[in-house]
């Protein structure tokens, strides 16, 4: 069904591109609907719970800022340790994350502006649901959807704009702007503490309305969210915060509906849902946005030149760990096994490489280019970069749970069952059986965080969390990243991996320093 967006007018809230004064918060919608015409009724409003889902895939500033994808793509892989691809040097300001410290960089600003879109108006939605005609369980159920974007929002702010949470003076340290309601009054920062404090009240009231309300989501709208996706989101949230205990409780809960998907589904292409897929931003060829897409820049079958002259690696490092009798092996290319010849200095395949990579997948381009350890994850399902992105699917909870097991001290038999759930029951990888235990086993968490989630957007909010260090290889020093992204970037540089507040926020709001 193809997904409605209607985007409402929040003419003094959603964020723009370039201003001099505070109409900076100012953008012109998709569909410019009256506000009291859209919270006239409950079945109107839908559609602006709709339009929260679609100002996820959207072409924003420039080619590349596609919403979540962005997300996932600049800031959660390129910047991490197991993604390399042959950009050019003009992206290594992003690779290594020099923009940091940066108050005017677009690669700074653009997070602010993207989530704050959706906060304001979920904002708009949280205000006036009450004043629409319409069942009070729609009425329930339409808040608890807003109050979920919210929250997801303000936890992606707190781990790009906030201190990780061992750093921060037990949450003390500053944080966001915590904007609840309509309007542009001046606001100061508050600190990550009091931000994580509203995601969980979000959150908390959400899955009582879910609750209340009675209602699901309608079948096969995987983009909405339920109550599922508010669990999952806790799961992380508090995973982030330290919060274990809480960490374990809610990715058990998130995970009950959707079983791990089979090994058939795992080497399709995830670019549709499967059983074990949570929440996704949607797409189709209906909808699409083109070369502007996360597909375009990743998808290993893509047309765009983005992914055909410089797709998509995984480190050779990571690859290295991943044992022979695992099918996400299969997912990448290797160049021994193969037999073909790359290039020392660029990973790049000659002509027979190319032949060799469109006999495993014939929707690949004639003009694509073979790199060693390339990408066959992710596909998209047309062109030039069509397919659904994942969220939160229930391998993440399975490593959450585990993960958060770990520092509670729990049996550590718990933990390895968890592992052999993910890696053995499935069928990835028949021949795991965990048996690590102490620092080698938290260690193998880690690695299969990687291994499972690669490509998902994961590596360097993984990376920061954890206060490990970006520490990549270049080709001749046995990796398979260009010279000027293999390099190491310690926990204690970059500003400390924390984004500085764009001046399009500090210059108009008096109470931020």
């Amino acid at each position: 069904m193809k997904l409605l967006t209607i985007i409402i007018q929040l003419a003094t809230i959603s964020f723009a591109l370039t201003s001099c004064s505070k109409d900076y918060l100012e953008t012109k919608p998709t569909t410019e609907v009256p506000i009291k015409k859209v919270f006239e009724t409950t079945d109107n409003a839908k559609y602006a719970v709709n339009g929260l889902s679609r100002l996820m895939k959207r072409q924003y500033i420039s080619q590349g800022f596609n919403g979540e994808g962005t997300i996932k793509l600049y800031y959660g892989n390129y910047m991490g340790n197991h993604m390399s691809t042959p950009l050019d040097a003009s992206w290594s300001s992003i690779t290594n994350f020099d923009f940091l410290a940066n108050h005017t960089s677009t690669y700074t600003y653009y997070p602010w502006y993207y989530y704050y879109m959706i906060i304001s108006n979920a904002n708009a939605i949280i205000e006036n649901i009450e004043n629409a005609v319409g069942p009070q369980k729609d009425k329930e159920f339409i808040k608890a959807q807003a109050l979920t974007f919210r929250a997801y929002s303000y936890t992606m702010l707190a781990q790009i704009y906030g201190d990780r949470w061992a750093d921060s003076n037990n949450g003390a340290s500053n944080a966001v702007v915590l904007r609840l309601q309509s309007g542009l009054d001046d606001l100061p920062l508050s600190s990550l503490a009091e931000t994580y404090k509203l995601v969980y009240d979000d959150l908390d009231i959400a899955i009582a309305l879910y609750t209340s309300s009675g209602l699901k989501r309608a079948s096969g709208a995987n983009y909405q969210v339920n109550i599922d996706v508010a669990h999952a989101i806790y799961a992380r949230a508090t995973l982030n915060r330290e919060d274990f205990a809480n960490a374990e409780k809610y990715a058990k809960l998130a995970r009950k509906s959707y079983p791990l998907m089979n090994n058939v589904d795992y080497l399709d292409g995830f670019a549709n849902p499967t059983r074990e897929w949570i929440w996704s931003v949607y797409d189709s060829s209906e909808e699409t946005i083109y070369f502007y897409s996360y597909q375009a820049m990743i998808a290993y079958n893509s047309t765009a030149s983005a992914v055909r002259t410089a797709p998509k690696s995984i480190s050779k490092e990571l690859y290295s760990q991943i044992p022979v009798t695992d099918i996400r092996k299969q997912l990448f290319l290797d160049p021994i096994a193969s037999g073909l010849t790359f290039n020392e200095i660029t990973g790049q395949g000659n002509a027979a490489g190319v032949n060799y990579i469109r006999n495993l997948y014939s929707s690949i381009p004639r003009t694509a280019q073979a790199y060693a350890y390339m990408q066959f994850k992710i596909k998209a399902n047309d062109m030039p970069g069509v397919g659904h992105t994942n969220n939160f699917r229930s391998s993440e909870m399975v490593l959450i749970e585990a993960e958060a097991k770990y520092p509670q001290g729990k049996p550590e038999n718990e933990i390895q069952s968890l592992l052999n759930e993910l890696n053995r029951d499935t069928g990835r990888d028949p021949s795991y059986n965990c048996s690590s235990s102490g620092d080698q086993l938290y260690s193998e968490i880690k690695r299969y965080r990687a291994i499972e989630l690669w490509g998902e957007g994961f590596d360097w909010f993984d990376a920061k969390r954890w206060g490990d260090p970006i520490v990549r290889k270049s080709f001749k020093d046995g990796g398979n990243f260009q010279d000027i992204f293999a390099i190491e970037i310690l926990p204690s540089d970059k500003n400390k991996w924390r984004f500085v507040i764009p001046a399009k926020e500090t210059d108009f709001n008096k109470l931020i320093d």
